[in-house]
């Protein structure tokens, strides 16, 4: 199983996965994931409506995404990335949602009742308030954004890691199957694991 673990560390198995796929599927859950979760949680209205939504569709399990994303986007990289922005989007949105429904209103009203601008209840409150809850979601994104490109690949794909999986699995080359497998774990633990000393940071911070 040695040698076989030589290829995945050169990293020539992965030139799909780490510069590419995963930076863009996570930047833009990222991205969209804190735009509708602010969008959200600001207009009580379209929280209330739409909230309980977002919150249904995260309960439908992700694999079943997967063959609508491919009849959408083929077997290509668009498809991996969309599912692993999908599985993202989902907990950063809710997590953002959940942050602004915590903090406490009438700190909101009582700064702005002292003259603070707009911004400052933002910075001075409502940030401090939500970020344990922010990078928490944030955290959750990136394990299932991680998990989604590479089930992806797994699932239907002609290169990447999950590709390079489904082969050794298919010919039954089980040192090569084991080997990727090794890699892929301490690729998603080592992702979690950075994002949860990122948290203890920020838990630090808003206390």
């Amino acid at each position: 199983m040695l040698p076989a673990l030589r290829e995945p560390l050169t990293l020539r198995s992965y030139p799909d996965l780490i510069p590419h796929l995963l930076v863009v599927a996570y930047g833009m859950a990222v991205a969209a994931g804190l735009l509708v979760g602010f969008g959200l949680g600001l207009n009580r209205t379209l929280g209330r409506a739409y909230g309980p939504m977002l919150a249904a569709l995260y309960a439908v399990p992700a694999v079943v995404w997967y063959p609508s994303l491919m009849l959408f986007f083929g077997l290509n990289a668009a498809s991996k990335i969309a599912f692993g922005f999908l599985l993202g989007f989902f907990p950063i949105t809710l997590a953002v949602l959940a942050g602004i429904r915590q903090t406490n209103q009438h700190l909101i009203v009582v700064a702005r009742a002292y003259g603070a601008s707009a911004a400052t209840p933002f910075r001075k409150v409502m940030l401090p308030a939500m970020l344990f809850t922010l990078v928490g979601g944030l955290r959750t994104g990136l394990a299932l954004a991680v998990i989604g490109v590479i089930v992806g690949e797994i699932l239907g794909s002609k290169n990447g890691v999950g590709s390079l999986i489904n082969h050794a699995y298919g010919l039954s080359r089980t040192p090569d199957y084991v080997a990727l497998v090794l890699v892929t774990l301490v690729l998603i633990v080592s992702t979690d694991v950075a994002a949860s000393l990122l948290e203890r940071r920020a838990r630090k911070w808003s206390t």
